[in-house]
Order: C-alpha cells, then structure tokens, then sequence
C-alpha cells in the first residue's frame, strides 16, 4: 500500500502553485538570482518518519530560520538566567534589522530580531570563545540536529558581507550599551556565517521535529537539546518567529514558527511533528508568501493549530475489582483487589483525575461522602500502566506521590507497568522502598495471593475519560 500523505502534501503545493505574488529578497544578490519558483515541503513526525515532495533536495540558506537554533545553543552554553540577562523575550512590533531595545536595560527586545540574534550569537561557547570556535559550535550543532554535514554557503556569505553595514550598526550599538562583549564586527562576521549555512526543506523538518520532540533527534532518538531550553525556544518562536506578523501568525496557523529571507519557513508542534516550506518569493515582512499559505491549509486540514481542543492528549482512568482466591497468603479466602488503570498520554489533568480515584476509592466513607470508601479495607492495590504510553513530569511526580502515600498507609502496592514509563526517581524514600513492578495483571495475582491464587471474578467500577 501506497501512503497517503505524500499525495496530500503534492495537493497542497498545487493550491499555492499559482499564487506568484512577492518577490524574492533583492538586497542580498544570491537569494534575488534564486529560482522563485522553485518551492517544497516535507513533514517529519516525532518518531523519525520524514515526508517531503517537491524540490525537497534544493538547498538554501538558512538565514533568519538558523536564529531559533543558535539561541538555544546559547541557553545551553551560558544558562537561561545568562541569555535573559542580554535578551528579551517581548515581540518588537518592528522589521527585523531596526534596533529594538528595551528601554531602561538596553537588551534587544528577543532573539529573533537581527539585534537579538547577533547578541545569540556572541554566546555561543565559553565567555572566552574565539570567532572560530562560535562559528564551528554552531555548524557542528546544526548539522548535529540535520544528520547531515552541513555546510556554508560562501557565494550567499560573500553577497551578505557587501551589505553588511546595517548589521554592524547594530552590533557597534550592542557593545557601546554592554550588551555583547567581544568584538561586534566578529559577531556580527559569526551571524551572517550562521545565516549562511545551506539546508534542505528535509533537513530543517528533522531539525524541527527535534524542537516537536522536546530536543530528542527523532531519527537518532538522542537528546541533542536540553528541555528547558527548547521551552523557551518555542515560547519565544510563537510570539516572535514571525517578526510583525506574529499575531495573524498565531491566529491563523497556530504553530511556532520560523522564517528566513531565502523562503524557508519552519514549524514545530510540541508531542506531534515537525514542518518545513521552501518558496523564494516574500511578503513585504520578509516571508515566504506561497510558504505561509501551505502552512495555513497543513494547519486546518491537519489539525494542527496549538489551540485547536480536539488536540489535546487524551487519558482514561478506569477503576475495575478483581476477586482473587485460593492463595497460600490469603489462606483461601476470597478477597477484593482494585485496580486503578491509566491509559493514553498522561498530564496533569490524567494524573490527577487517578489521583482523585484512589482517595474516593481509599479514603474512609463518611456521613457527608456516602460514595466513598469503597475499597477503604483493601489490603492490596494494584495500578495498572500497561496502556498508558506516555506521562509527563507533572504526572510523573503525581504517580510517585500515589505511590508513596498507599505505601505509607500499610497497603501492599503491585505496578502493572511492563514499558517501564514510570520512573521512581525523585522520590528518596520510593527508591529505597519501590513498589513491586510486573508486567501482567496475573503476575500482580500471584504476588499478591502467592501460589495456587486464582482469579474468580473481575468486574468494571468506573471509567473516567479526561
């Protein structure tokens, strides 16, 4: 069988194929002879499968796209705290080469603007770095996230240089109000290089479906980003990335996102994929016209707009009774077992839903809650994860928690987990005393009834979807 997708994505390159409007960026002599009808799209899920159609092997300058990926080099190498004490994080309002600062700090206003991106760049590497050793951190990053070489365009580097002087504007700005410290004419020589590094639309869809993945390669599964910095990236991506048309952005393709004067377009939606475009032609803001329509009809036919409800990850909470007998523990009695279920992708809305299960279920009944406490005698608990595929950290700290407090109470506590998504670190008193982990709901019986334990009935309480 043949996949559909690839079929979809050459439909959506024939709804924009007429629209000619734009041209290409003039100022910059490389991209003005660039083919401006050359144009392509690829798509690169969270677990390493990549789509693309079109003019997929053309490659092109990153330029303002390369911005997204240095700043989170610099959040790596010189801290968050580091980064935010030299940049904003506030939408300009302005194109991107005006000199947008804070007033009263004199930081440029976020890292996507050139003020901010060349200031990104002068902290890459150790306080001490040199412009080569920037320059290599960043090309080794970059094709570490490709996985591929990549290279820089020396053709596009040189026609940059001849038209330099705004840039350097800046960067002479930048150092007289303390914002960067080493020489602004080699930052500002580092930026235009980074801008200059060549990509194909594949190459950038992997690149951001690590940003989707939460900094995990999708291909290699490595973690070549750390979390914290790739929340930061796609916090400032969706209120910046798109320069002054940021708000119509959101409000129609509801996707972080990032744009370069070459035609490249990147998007990233956390948990599900990531997205590249490629067509020369701009809008009078400096992006892809025929680029930003294609992620227009991706987002409303793929619902992928990051507030669309029907996106958000779905876990059911089921409550089922297993009576067990004939063990050698439960000296041939019959007893009741609950077993608290998760399924699907765990947040905090699953988790505490769970949560709130098991104290109805285990908490003493009272006069003002007649419906709770119906397994306040149970000897024995059991939580089932076998179809739960994913818990984030909050759900993580939520179920460890659940964990340690029926431990606490004297209850026997049996994890059916057999993916291991349950980690019990970050609980000290959960590692030295852990719950006992099987694989199958039959090894919980024997555990718990101990040899000759047989199942006589199980039944469904409840099942909660959140």
């Amino acid at each position: 069988m043949k996949s559909p997708i690839p079929d979809y994505l050459n439909k959506v390159l024939d709804r924009v194929r007429d629209d000619t409007s734009g041209a290409n960026a003039d100022y910059i002599e490389a991209l003005a002879k660039a083919d401006p009808d050359k144009m392509a799209v690829a798509v690169a899920t969270v677990d390493g499968q990549v789509y693309s159609v079109g003019d997929d092997d053309v490659e092109f300058s990153m330029q303002s796209i390369s911005k997204a990926f240095v700043y989170a080099l610099a959040i790596e190498d010189r801290g968050l705290s580091g980064v935010l004490a030299k940049i904003g994080v506030e939408p300009s309002g302005d194109v991107f080469n005006k000199l947008s600062l804070e007033a009263g700090s004199n930081k440029p206003m976020n890292p996507m603007i050139n003020a901010g991106a060349i200031t990104a760049h002068s902290l890459v590497g150790p306080p001490d770095a040199t412009a080569e050793v920037r320059v290599a951190r960043i090309l080794k990053g970059m094709s570490m996230l490709a996985g591929r070489e990549l290279k820089v365009d020396e053709a596009v580097y040189e026609a940059e240089m001849k038209d330099w002087h705004r840039n350097m504007g800046l960067g002479f700005m930048l150092k007289a109000a303390g914002i960067i410290e080493c020489d602004p004419a080699e930052a500002v020589k580092g930026y235009i290089r980074q801008c200059s590094i060549n990509v194909t639309v594949r190459d950038l869809a992997i690149m951001a479906g690590t940003l989707g993945n939460g900094g995990v390669h999708p291909v290699t599964g490595k973690r070549v980003i750390p979390s914290l910095s790739v929340r930061q990236v796609l916090s400032v991506m969706t209120t910046c990335g798109m320069y002054d048309a940021a708000g119509d952005w959101v409000s129609r393709v509801g996707i972080p996102a990032k744009s370069g004067v070459a035609g490249g377009i990147i998007g990233a939606l956390p948990g599900q994929i990531g997205l590249a475009v490629f067509s020369p032609r701009l809008d009078k803001k400096g992006n892809s016209v025929r680029g930003m329509s294609m992620c227009e009809h991706l987002s409303n036919d793929m619902g992928m707009h990051m507030m669309d409800i029907t996106q958000v990850g779905r876990a059911t909470v089921h409550t089922k009774v297993m009576t067990i007998a004939g063990g050698v523990k439960q000296e041939g009695n019959e007893v009741e077992i609950p077993i608290f279920e998760l399924r699907g992708a765990i947040r905090f809305a699953g988790a505490e839903r769970f949560t709130r299960a098991l104290v109805e279920q285990l908490a003493a009944p009272s006069e003002a809650r007649p419906t709770h406490g119906k397994h306040h005698n149970a000897c024995a608990i059991v939580f089932s994860l076998k179809e739960a595929y994913s818990l984030n950290d909050v759900a993580q700290k939520l179920l460890r928690e659940d964990c340690w407090r029926v431990m606490s109470e004297g209850r026997k506590l049996v994890v059916i987990d057999p993916n291991r998504v349950l980690s019990l670190k970050g609980n000290d008193e959960l590692e030295k005393n852990p719950p006992k982990i099987v694989k199958s709901r039959q090894e919980a019986r024997r555990y718990i009834g101990g040899a000759g334990c047989h199942k006589v009935s199980s039944h469904s309480d409840s099942g909660v979807d959140i």
